[in-house]
């Protein structure tokens, strides 16, 4: 089936309530890598020399800048149905907005890292506002998963906005155990095309990668449109998707206060 039938025939189940695996021939999740800030601080090519150990055909699938609940509930929508498990990377201020938005996606199985509070360019900014926008993101995360304001993320993973860095916010997210998410390969949805120009990139990127982790935005309508075929289309030819959670708890430093 071609990339364009696919997103014809599926596109309509987006909307569809969450289903524990309704069907046999589901996508699934097919194993759960643990990822330590010692070993591996820094994850994804676009960014950095190494990524994430993934075989042939396995892919990590990442979303960022939400919770929107138009986009978002569809997009997580589409992956209960294939029962998959992403990780988001959220909006400090999006989450202090929507927090039962973030206990849902909790609560569906995913996992959930940190984007700033408003998303801004951290390489353009002083450090110290650089550091309060990391810690203010982390904070309203916490508040709106755990009702406990704390720069502490229990989930001890960052993607920075524009993956734009410094060597000082670096060496920062690293002294606290924090891993830092680039990507491997994206989906250009921050661009202005059609669903079916970004299935049709996003699925020739991966085709020519073979494997990686992979960006999205879930308040793109345009991902959240797509996200059924494109999950169709990692099933039908012969993806695995990779759920990635921290492999021990944020440890508290005095960088943390």
């Amino acid at each position: 089936m071609s990339v364009g039938a696919i997103l014809a025939a599926l596109v309509g189940t987006a909307s569809a309530e969450a289903a524990d695996c309704p069907r046999k021939d589901t996508l699934g999740t097919s194993r759960v890598l643990s990822v330590d800030a010692r070993t591996t601080p820094r994850v994804g090519l676009k960014s950095f020399p190494q990524t994430l150990a993934l075989a042939d055909h396995e892919v990590v699938l990442t979303f960022d800048d939400g919770p929107y609940p138009p986009t978002t509930s569809k997009v997580l929508a589409a992956l209960a149905q294939e029962c998959v498990r992403a990780t988001f990377f959220l909006i400090g201020l999006h989450a202090s907005e929507h927090p039962e938005m973030v206990k849902r996606i909790a609560r569906e199985g995913h996992t959930i890292g940190h984007h700033t509070w408003s998303h801004p360019f951290v390489a353009r900014i002083p450090f110290e506002k650089a550091k309060s926008e990391i810690d203010r993101g982390i904070a309203a995360d916490e508040m709106a998963l755990h009702r406990t304001s704390t720069t502490t993320p229990s989930t001890p993973f960052f993607r920075f906005p524009y993956f734009e860095s410094t060597p000082a916010t670096l060496d920062l997210l690293q002294a606290r155990g924090i891993v830092v998410f680039g990507a491997d390969l994206w989906a250009s949805d921050w661009n202005k095309i059609t669903p079916e120009q970004e299935l049709k990139l996003v699925t020739e990127r991966l085709a020519a990668a073979g494997k990686g982790i992979i960006l999205f935005h879930d308040p793109k309508a345009r991902t959240a449109a797509i996200m059924p075929a494109f999950l169709a289309y990692l099933r039908e030819n012969g993806y695995r998707v990779v759920h990635v959670v921290p492999a021990n708890p944020a440890q508290k430093s005095a960088d943390a206060h």
